[in-house]
């Protein structure tokens, strides 16, 4: 007999916008509770006041909606058409799968989205559109690796941990493994751990067994999975038998990763376990990520200062720059500190200051080859990374979009030096694997059209857009560096300091910034802002138009001459999140009594048809998080629909779109994460019944069709 689900509590408080204090703690560290790391003085959108451009009229347009990400993410279309994949060379460690893409199929014909949107709720379960159904892929502590046990909450060590599933996962990544579709690989990220709800009878940081910190670095990282479809349905499950040779943990505690790129080897680099400063141990807070048209996956390291103490020990020379990565330098232990320098001294900066440079880089990770190391990209700098998505531009070269996830930070990209190569020979996989270690790395700085009209209110301007042009400024290329007093490894290593000093602009928290595969044009979640127009810091400005913005908004940028590797272009802002009642908010003009109501966009992503779908972390409106679905194009342009929900304290993570427009995944991060919960008194009983596991879900249409139509 299964054991009664137990009771849930009241909901506690809740923390920043629509977060729980609890995730605010657990997640960044109480971020938002630390002053704006950004202290810079370069000119804010509402001090820059450029010469009026010409006005992008808002096309009337329709769906928004669920966000679900087609396989390969940013990298849709990108292989086409293009031959299967060849098998490595023999002694190479990996093989490669035979498939023509990793990238959804376009779907010809009607895109129109006709789910029936569910209504916003408080229910804890993940609920889906009449006609669709869903079912748990995998959850917290499920084997991963042959012989892995089962999740035994009392029994939990790092050994056990580094064979199952990781905890809170984030990022989801499905990749083909065959051209029948019947295969696939699935690759998550885990950000954070809660030690509250993973541990029995936790109590504090400091009461924890080094064993237990351990078990908690090794829930970290990455976790790749062999998938197989369900009886040719949209469902999938783990493959359970054979020697399950893709899967594979990477952890926070022992996973080697090389440096790759200019700063490599660099001074800031060097420890005393690394003293050439090319190898750095484990990976630290995996947010979102992609998938590359080569077919690796991409991985962001994003708040990985709150896992540091020490630093009011470090050099004096060095405090601004911890400081500017959020890293607290006038106590040894930072409010939240993690204390992992129990388990591992290199976590003290008083010991070891350059250690905290070492994380915050992309990362890529080869899923077909479980033998390889898996590689940190200085030439796409360091930052708090959402993640980073791939589009080949015209030329061949490929463009990395990334963004900077902080209150009045920064968006990037990446222009490879080399050329992505076509075709099925191993010869060409190895090349594509150097493409994002030399290139010239870029920051947005916007200009706009109505500066004097924005007043905080999320009023349109008078020509009836939110709009303007903007540039992507050099900052480093290979060894040379374009900011003055700065070396090439400074800049890399410092990324945020470079964008400071170039004069970037500072954006409402920009999570994922994601390429359209089908028109090249570039969508940006910009999450909220709630220090938006408050007290001394900036005001709203055109392309950051409420102040207190709790709900956020999306941006789009359309590169001249739809180049990607262009150094200009426009932008607008077609979505201006939150309740459709609102005057403040906007859907690219379509009729508001017609759009579910939406918060804190975090994550973006296409179908084949390219329709946008957006996940949400911390809806700042009430209800549960949840995918939302909409054209970009044509006269749904702007009709955003809803297409699912997560259970209580969850956030909406993954999302992604199989190949074949079928299945949607979507990640279940810190279900029950609500103030007052623990393992013992759980505030949501999602998926089991018991207590609260993150998990991947998939949510397929019951007649086989595409999802979304």
């Amino acid at each position: 007999m299964t054991e009664r689900p137990r009771l849930l509590p009241l909901l506690g408080p809740t923390g920043h916008g629509g977060r729980d204090a609890m995730t605010c703690i657990y997640r960044c560290g109480n971020a938002c509770a630390h002053p704006v790391p950004n202290e810079s003085d370069n000119p804010y959108f509402g001090d820059v006041v450029s010469a009026e451009v010409s006005r992008r009229g808002v096309v009337r347009a329709g769906a928004v909606g669920a966000l679900v990400l087609g396989f390969g993410g940013a990298a849709a279309g990108a292989l086409a058409g293009s031959p299967a994949l060849a098998a490595p060379r023999d002694g190479s460690g990996g093989t490669l799968p035979e498939v023509d893409s990793f990238t959804p199929v376009r779907r010809p014909g009607n895109a129109a989205l006709t789910f029936k949107p569910i209504p916003p709720n408080k229910l804890d379960t993940l609920v889906v559109p009449n006609g669709y159904d869903h079912s748990v892929v995998i959850r917290w502590g499920d084997p991963v690796l042959p012989g892995a046990p089962e999740l035994d909450v009392h029994r939990q060590t790092a050994a056990r941990q580094s064979r199952q599933f990781g905890y809170n996962n984030d990022f989801v990544g499905v990749l083909p493994l065959d051209r029948k579709g019947e295969r696939a690989l699935l690759v998550v990220n885990h950000e954070y751990t809660n030690e509250n709800l993973m541990f029995p009878n936790f109590t504090t940081f400091d009461a924890m067994s080094v064993e237990q910190i351990r078990t908690a670095m090794a829930a970290h990282g990455l976790s790749v999975v062999e998938l197989e479809r369900v009886g040719g349905t949209g469902e999938w499950k783990p493959v359970r038998r054979g020697g399950l040779k893709y899967n594979r943990r990477i952890t926070a505690h022992s996973t080697r990763f090389e440096f790759t790129g200019p700063a490599a080897g660099s001074a800031w680099l060097r420890t005393a376990a690394d003293p050439k400063g090319r190898t750095v141990v484990g990976t630290l807070n995996n947010c979102a990520g992609g998938v590359t048209p080569w077919g690796t996956v991409l991985s962001g390291e994003e708040n990985f200062n709150q896992y540091f103490v020490g630093a009011d020990a470090a050099p004096e020379a060095l405090k601004p720059k911890l400081a500017r990565y959020g890293i607290g330098t006038t106590a040894r232990y930072p409010s939240d500190s993690r204390k992992w320098e129990r388990a591992d001294e290199r976590f003290d900066l008083a010991k070891h200051p350059n250690e905290a440079h070492r994380f915050g880089w992309v990362v890529e990770v080869d899923p077909f080859d479980p033998e390889s190391k898996p590689r940190k990209h200085t030439a796409l700098g360091r930052f708090k990374h959402e993640g980073a998505n791939v589009i080949v531009a015209r030329d061949g070269r490929v463009v990395a979009y990334m963004g900077d996830d902080e209150r009045f930070d920064y968006l990037y990209k990446f222009v490879s030096d080399k050329k992505f190569k076509k075709g099925d020979s191993w010869t060409a996989r190895e090349h594509n694997l150097t493409l994002l270690e030399s290139g010239t790395l870029y920051v947005a700085k916007l200009d706009y059209t109505s500066a004097g009209e924005i007043d905080g209110s999320g009023k349109l301007p008078a020509d009836g857009a939110f709009n303007g042009r903007g540039r992507w400024i050099r900052l480093v290329r290979g060894n040379t560096s374009y900011v003055p007093g700065m070396t090439a490894a400074d800049v890399l290593t410092f990324t945020r300091l470079a964008g400071d000093a170039v004069g970037a602009t500072k954006m409402d928290r920009p999570e994922d910034v994601e390429p359209s595969q089908l028109t090249g044009k570039v969508y940006v979640a910009l999450t909220n802002n709630t220090n938006r127009g408050v007290g001394t810091n900036p005001a709203a400005d055109e392309a950051n138009p409420r102040a207190n913005n709790k709900h956020g908004h999306v941006l789009e940028l359309v590169e001249d001459r739809n180049d990607n590797t262009s150094e200009s272009f426009a932008w607008s802002v077609p979505i201006v999140c939150g309740d459709p009642a609102d005057a403040s908010t906007y859907f690219a003009g379509y009729d508001k009594t017609k759009v579910s109501p939406i918060s804190c966009p975090d994550n973006v992503a296409f179908d084949g048809s390219g329709n946008l779908w957006i996940s949400t972390d911390g809806n700042a409106l009430g209800g549960n998080d949840g995918l939302f679905a909409t054209a970009i194009e044509g006269p749904e342009r702007g009709h955003l629909k809803q297409f699912l929900t997560v259970p209580l304290g969850a956030e909406t993570c993954g999302p992604f779109i199989t190949t074949d427009n079928r299945s949607v995944f979507v990640a279940v991060q810190h279900p029950g994460e609500i103030s007052g919960a623990s393992l013992e008194s759980p505030a949501s009983n999602w998926p089991d019944g018991d207590f609260a596991k993150p998990g991947v879900v998939v949510t397929w249409r019951l007649d086989g069709d595409v999802v979304g139509s």
